[in-house]
């Protein structure tokens, strides 16, 4: 039996194996799994990192409600689930987000403050395209309207 103590070589394989891979959006994706697909984990270490995309492949990724204290300024800025340093301390410590511990970090969480500010910008830019979209429509209407004016002058 294979819980007798000291038995480590068994006779048989595995009796039961999966046929088809896990699929968290197998009968359509929720937008918390769409949430946690999208995320960017920044500020971890590689075995942080990882643990977390296995959390999100298996949908075992929980996110954050309301912000968590940071165990190194004590305020409640950590906003990301599993992390217990907040972004600014782990920058300026140079530490993992979610360990604590001096590691190499994958991403770095000052590349991901650049992307904000560019979807930001890129927001900015669709609003003030769609007010000029408007405008440019209202002058539209108005030269339509005169255009008719010149039909009914023409058929008198």
């Amino acid at each position: 039996m294979s819980s007798q103590k000291g038995n480590v070589s068994r006779s048989r394989g595995q009796k039961h194996q999966n046929i088809t891979a896990f699929k968290n959006d197998k009968y359509g994706a929720t937008v918390q799994i769409k949430n946690a697909k999208s995320k960017i984990h920044n500020g971890l270490c590689q075995h942080c990192k990882d643990v977390l995309e296995w959390k999100v492949k298996y949908s075992k990724y929980k996110p954050l409600t309301q912000p968590k204290k940071c165990v190194k300024c004590s305020q409640k800025t950590v906003k990301d689930a599993y992390h217990i340093v907040c972004k600014p301390c782990s920058l300026q410590l140079e530490i993992c987000c979610k360990c604590g511990k001096k590691e190499d970090i994958v991403i770095p969480v000052n590349s991901q403050l650049d992307d904000e500010q560019e979807e930001e910008e890129d927001k900015q830019m669709k609003k003030t395209h769609r007010g000029q979209r408007k405008d440019l429509d209202s002058d539209d209407d108005f030269d339509d309207d005169s255009d008719i004016d010149d039909l009914d002058g023409e058929d008198d």
